[in-house]
């Protein structure tokens, strides 16, 4: 998701200043995703540009608020509308670092994999407690983005034993250094054989 439809969210609920919306955003997840207010106003200018907010007079203490426009919420309603695709996702820095721990002589792919997983299991487990102490139901949005971080460490510590299992079948060493790469399977794609 990016910082642009988040404010743009955020100011459906009405007119917020910089300060207030990296505030609510914060909240809003969870305070997994904290905001440089720089990049909170930098996005407000863009936004502004855009024709999707426009900016208030300012109030007392100098603060400027900003609200949607109908187009901010045109466009709002676009995203909300449009599934989230693979694609459109950051590249997976993991799976990149193991890729190349392969390929890079001197690695222990071993130990990088263990490390990973060590770290992913502490993630997992402070997970799990900042769920169990929440003693009284959370709000439901910090709620489902503590469940979506429980569920993507569980995933990478799966991902993690099957790239742990891969090397013991398929060994760095047996590998030919002149073979081609394999192209990746995508999604839909037949292969033939």
């Amino acid at each position: 998701m990016s910082v642009r439809y988040g404010l743009l969210a955020l100011l459906e609920r009405g007119p917020m200043y910089g300060y207030q919306l990296r505030t609510a955003f914060e909240e809003s997840t969870g305070g997994t995703w904290p905001l440089n207010i720089g990049q909170v106003y930098t996005t407000l200018s863009r936004l502004e540009r855009d024709d999707l907010v426009s900016a208030l007079p300012e109030q007392d203490g100098g603060q400027r608020s900003y609200e949607i426009t109908g187009a901010g919420r045109a466009e709002l309603a676009l995203w909300f509308a449009t599934p989230v695709e693979r694609a459109d996702r950051p590249r997976d820095e993991l799976a990149i670092k193991l890729a190349l721990a392969l390929t890079t002589p001197g690695v222990d792919v071993r130990a990088v994999v263990q490390t990973q997983r060590t770290a992913t299991m502490r993630a997992l487990q402070e997970f799990t407690r900042l769920k169990a102490a929440d003693a009284e139901p959370a709000e439901l949005p910090w709620r489902l983005v503590l469940d979506a971080m429980i569920f993507q460490a569980e995933a990478e510590a799966r991902w993690l034993d099957h790239c742990e299992a891969s090397l013991v079948r398929y060994p760095p060493a047996t590998r030919s250094a002149t073979a081609p790469a394999a192209q990746p399977h995508r999604p839909g794609e037949v292969r033939s054989r």
